[in-house]
């Protein structure tokens, strides 16, 4: 039977560090779904299908990789799709906290539904996707943040 996992998040864009968990998950997991949430807290800077696109670009040519958006819970999300385990990447210690509560508020809300955490390699933690936005509002060369072949679109 082939093992499955989540990996949600707004990835607004997803970049090379995110990139990275997905790829150490896939060391662990048959399948990884990368799984767009629509946060209602939050305007994006890219649109969801954007999001999709960026993410099918880092994405191509990988095998194991599916790549769905969803609005709502993470666990109902799961649940739909049948997927027992979540995979969350963390930079540093705050990001771990934050986790570690969305973690458990999970746990209590669907006990059969695992979190696995994965630091971030060092060399990537200090990439994130509001630094990357900041660096497109100001014209910026974000290639270095951003997985190899993803073509941001333009930004207004």
């Amino acid at each position: 039977m082939a093992t499955v996992a989540l990996f949600p998040g707004s990835f607004d864009p997803f970049t090379e560090g995110h990139l990275n968990i997905l790829c150490r998950a896939l060391t662990m997991f048959d399948e990884v779904v990368v799984a767009v949430g629509i946060n209602q807290d939050k305007s994006g800077f890219f649109s969801t299908e954007q999001k999709l696109d960026i993410i099918r670009q880092a994405t191509a040519g990988m095998k194991g990789v599916r790549i769905v958006n969803y609005d709502g819970l993470t666990i109902d999300i799961c649940r739909e799709l049948g997927i027992r385990h979540i995979v969350r990447g963390v930079r540093n210690m705050l990001d771990f906290e934050n986790e570690r509560s969305i973690a458990d508020a999970n746990r209590r809300l669907a006990p059969e539904i695992e979190t696995i955490i994965i630091p971030t390699a060092q060399e990537f933690a200090h990439i994130s996707s509001s630094a990357v936005r900041d660096i497109l509002r100001h014209n910026g060369d974000t290639s270095l943040f951003m997985p190899e072949g993803v073509k941001l679109p333009a930004v207004k």
